[in-house]
C-alpha cells in the first residue's frame, strides 16, 4: 500500500517539526518520519540543552501560533556580557540601550520539542510517523517514492518533494551524492544546567573567552543557566570523567564567581564541534534544511536559528508555489530557496568560524587587538547596534512562513 503526501520530511527534531507546522494549513499535505520514540528520553534533539532564540527567531514563532504556549517556558535575554579570561577586554550590551524588549530568549530543547510535537499532531494535513526509519528513497520526473520501517513493517510513501532535517550526517543528503565542505575543530561542547549561587542574575547572558574555549551561560527560566562549554578534544574524558563536584569547581575556575559559587550540575552531555557546509542544498524534488545543510560552531548561539530562517524561507516559497498550482518539487522552485538562503548560510558560517579562530589564537599581538576591539566595541554605540543586530537574527531579509516578512 503506498500512501500519497506533498512533502515528506525526514527527521522530526526541531527544525523538521517547524517546517511540518510552518506548512500545515495551507493545503499540502505534509508527513514527517522520526526514528525516536517521541517519549524517548534518549532523544537527542529534544534533551535538556539550553536553546538561545534570536529575536527574529521568535517573530517567526509567533508567525507559526508557536510563540503563545512556548512564552511561559523561555527566559529573557535583556543583556549580554562578553569578557576575555585574564584579559582587560570585555563588552557589555543592554536592551534598554538598543531599545528593544530582549536580544533573544533561552527554552530547553525538550519544552521547545514538547510545544513543537503537541501542536503538530493536532493537524489533520501533518502525519507524524514515530518511530519509523527511511529505508531508501527513490526520485523521478513523477515525484518521490520513501521506502519507510514502520513498526518493523515496510510500507512506501509517495510525494512531490522530500525534506532532509536528519541532522549533520544526513543520510538523504548522502545518498543524494551531494558532497560538504568541513572543518573540524578539534573540540568539543559540555552542556549542562547548573545551579548558580547567590549571584544569579536574570535576564544576563555570559560568553567568556579562555585559553582552553568560550564559555557560555544562558539563563533559564527556573533560576538556573544552560552552560554550554567549549573544550579542547584531548582534554574532553578527563573532564566527562570529574564527578559532580569536580566538575563544578573546573567549571567555577573557568568562568569565576559572577553567578556566585555553582551549586549544582544537571545531566552533562557533549558532542564534537566542526563546521559543515553542503555544497548544494537542493535538487530536484529535494531540499537540505537545518544541520543537513550546515553546522556551525556554538560560539554565537546561532545554530537553532539559522535553521527556522530555513524553514520560514522553504515555507513561503512552497506556499507560494502551491497557491500558484506549481509543482513544490520543481528544481526552479527549490532553487529560489537555495538563492535566497545561502548568503545568511555563508555570513553564519564565516563569522563563527572567524571568532573561533581569533579567540583561540594564543599570540600576543592577537590577544592585545582583539581586548582593544571589545574595549572599543563598548564604547561605540554604532558598533553595539550592529552586533545586537546581528545576534537579534536581523542581518538580512526576515521573511514569515506565511508568505510576508517582517519590517
Amino acid at each position: 500500500m503506498t500512501m500519497e503526501y506533498d512533502v515528506i520530511v525526514i527527521g522530526g527534531g526541531m527544525v523538521g517539526a517547524s517546517l511540518a507546522r510552518a506548512l500545515s494549513g495551507c493545503g499540502l499535505k505534509i508527513a514527517v518520519l522520526e526514528s525516536w520514540p517521541l517519549d524517548s528520553k534518549r532523544q537527542p534533539s529534544y534533551d535538556d540543552r539550553a536553546i538561545a532564540l534570536a529575536y527574529g527567531s521568535r517573530l517567526i514563532l509567533e508567525d507559526m501560533g508557536l510563540w503563545s504556549p512556548l512564552a511561559l517556558r523561555v527566559a529573557p535575554i535583556r543583556d549580554i556580557h562578553v569578557s576575555d579570561r585574564g584579559q582587560f577586554g570585555f563588552t557589555r550590551l543592554n536592551h534598554v540601550a538598543q531599545q528593544v524588549e530582549a536580544f533573544g530568549y533561552v527554552v530547553t530543547a525538550h519544552d521547545l520539542g514538547a510545544v513543537l510535537l503537541k501542536d503538530i499532531r493536532s493537524h489533520d494535513d501533518v502525519v507524524l510517523y514515530c518511530p519509523a526509519r527511511m529505508i531508501s528513497f527513490q526520485i523521478d520526473d513523477a515525484g518521490v517514492r520513501v521506502q519507510v520501517s514502520i513498526d518493523g513493517q515496510t510500507r512506501t510513501l509517495a510525494g512531490k518533494l522530500i525534506v532532509a532535517a536528519d541532522g549533520a550526517q544526513s543520510a538523504v543528503r548522502k545518498n543524494l551524492g551531494i558532497g560538504a565542505r568541513e572543518w573540524h575543530y578539534g573540540q568539543a561542547a559540555i552542556v549542562a544546567n547548573l545551579t548558580p549561587g547567590i549571584g544569579f542574575q536574570g535576564a544576563t547572558a555570559f560568553e567568556r573567552f579562555t585559553d582552553t574555549g568560550p564559555i557560555a551561560m544562558l539563563p533559564l527560566p527556573d533560576k538556573r543557566y544552560g552552560m554550554i562549554w567549549t573544550v579542547d578534544q584531548r582534554y574532553l574524558d578527563e573532564i566527562v570523567s570529574l564527578n559532580d563536584q569536580a566538575f563544578l569547581e573546573r567549571v567555577q575556575r573557568r568562568f569565576g564567581f559572577r553567578l556566585g559559587r555553582f551549586q549544582q550540575a544537571g545531566r552533562r552531555a557533549n558532542y564534537p564541534l566542526y563546521l559543515m557546509l553542503a555544497q548544494d542544498i537542493v535538487r530536484h524534488r529535494a531540499v537540505l534544511i537545518g544541520n543537513a545543510a550546515h553546522a556551525v560552531h556554538p560560539i554565537t548561539g546561532q545554530g537553532f536559528n539559522l535553521g527556522i530562517r530555513d524553514v520560514a524561507v522553504l515555507a513561503e516559497v512552497l506556499r507560494s508555489a502551491h497557491r500558484s498550482g506549481t509543482d513544490v518539487g520543481d528544481i526552479g522552485i527549490l532553487r529560489k530557496y537555495a538563492n535566497r538562503r545561502k548568503k545568511d548560510q555563508q555570513t553564519v558560517a564565516l563569522v563563527t568560524d572567524g571568532l573561533v579562530r581569533l579567540f583561540t589564537n594564543p599570540l600576543w599581538p592577537i590577544e592585545l587587538g582583539r581586548n582593544i576591539g571589545m574595549l572599543a566595541l563598548d564604547a561605540i554605540p554604532l558598533g553595539k547596534y550592529l552586533l545586537a543586530r546581528q545576534f537579534m537574527g536581523f542581518g538580512g531579509h526576515l521573511p514569515k512562513p506565511s508568505g510576508e516578512c517582517f519590517e
